[in-house]
């Protein structure tokens, strides 16, 4: 039987409708699901999980939470710059999100990206003041780029939260020495020395402090028990050193340089020192050797170079001592004694104008601050002016 117009044309309409809900269904089938995506997280299915959520970004990508959700789950998985990228992606869309700042800071963190994790952690702390969590992260994140001073102040909090964790109390304790907070610095190291009554960075540390609170005598203490319990632990005969040859007593400070000289002959500052003792002994000869000899390891060495000027302008040989007094001078040129030992030296030569040059900057220039053990031990390896 033919089909009349007004039959084919409701056929027509009765196969798009057909088709029409055949599509829906397909799409509805295929929709990602956030549900699912949950479901294979709590199931450990962290893989599976991170393409579903990807697929959810995909479809909705302003999508806050589901982004959020993509970050933790790829950094569950480890996948850290991935899941850096989410939560960017969250916080851009809903920056009071609950939790993301944190866990971005924490994946810059895990990825050694420390200046990168301050400022997501700076705002999970604002909006969170009593997250410990993100307060310690904040707190070594500053330290490990050398902000001593505020990483001092969150760490002290997470400290406050978690009095027994010895690793807070020990990083706090470094913060504060090098903020140059001693008190601070001395409170947490009697705790560790209290707790591990045994360890000699312990006690080296206590004395770090102590020297720093202008309590060098009780700081030789500290570094006396540290030497006694590891004689051959590295730089605590140079800092026992440091201290005694900075209360003038000589004798002292010369047999803990040469011990620290037996565990590492190669020791720039330890030998630098020794020669000073030797020059303040009067023995130019043994004091020189043992100066060129430092500054053969360390051309950097202020002090090596301003006593070997001394001694070679003592044995008038006025060129030479020029050089190496140049040298320190260069090193630091806030040091009174360098100008001072150069004017004496321009006035050996006849250099009458230079000397007055010389003598008027001693004049200008206030004392240096004598520095403290911390500051010379740390030396050895990165301070460019001892």
């Amino acid at each position: 039987m033919a089909l009349g117009p007004r039959h084919v044309n409701s056929y027509f309409h009765l196969r798009l409708a057909i088709v029409v809900l055949l599509v829906s269904s397909c799409a509805a089938a295929q929709a990602p699901d956030p549900f699912e995506a949950q479901a294979l997280e709590h199931s450990g299915k962290l893989a599976e999980a991170a393409t579903v959520w990807r697929s959810v970004t995909r479809q909705d990508p302003e999508n806050a939470p589901a982004w959020a959700s993509l970050g933790l789950v790829l950094s569950r998985l480890q996948q850290y710059p991935e899941a850096d990228l989410a939560y960017r992606k969250a916080i851009a869309l809903d920056p009071k999100m609950p939790k993301v700042q944190l866990n971005l800071g924490l994946a810059d963190f895990k990825q050694g990206k420390l200046e990168a994790a301050i400022e997501p952690l700076r705002a999970a702390v604002a909006a969170e003041p009593q997250n410990m969590q993100a307060r310690t992260l904040l707190g070594l994140s500053l330290y490990g780029i050398g902000k001593f001073k505020e990483a001092s102040e969150h760490l002290a909090a997470a400290v406050r939260s978690d009095q027994e964790n010895a690793e807070l109390h020990s990083v706090l304790a470094q913060s504060c020495l090098s903020a140059k907070n001693y008190s601070c610095a001395l409170n947490e190291f009697t705790w560790i020395s209290r707790k591990t009554p045994d360890s000699a960075a312990a006690h080296v540390l206590t004395g770090e402090a102590l020297d720093g609170l202008g309590r060098t005598p009780e700081a030789i203490a500290e570094f006396e028990i540290a030497a006694k319990a590891e004689p051959h632990a590295a730089n605590v005969q140079f800092g026992l050193g440091y201290l005694y040859w900075k209360m003038r007593q000589y004798d002292e400070a010369a047999r803990a340089f040469e011990a620290e000289l037996v565990s590492d002959p190669a020791h720039a500052q330890a030998l630098a020192y020794l020669g000073d003792v030797e020059m303040k002994r009067n023995e130019p000869e043994k004091a020189l050797g043992l100066l060129q000899r430092s500054l053969e390891l360390r051309n950097d060495l202020r002090i090596a170079q301003l006593d070997i000027g001394v001694i070679l302008t003592e044995q008038k040989r006025y060129q030479e001592a020029l050089a190496a007094l140049q040298r320190a001078a260069k090193l630091d040129p806030a040091q009174p004694e360098v100008h001072y030992r150069l004017g004496r030296l321009y006035q050996a030569m006849g250099n009458a104008a230079e000397a007055k040059e010389e003598f008027a900057k001693v004049q200008q220039l206030h004392q240096k601050e004598e520095e403290n053990v911390a500051e010379r031990m740390s030396g050895q390896k990165s301070s460019p002016h001892p």
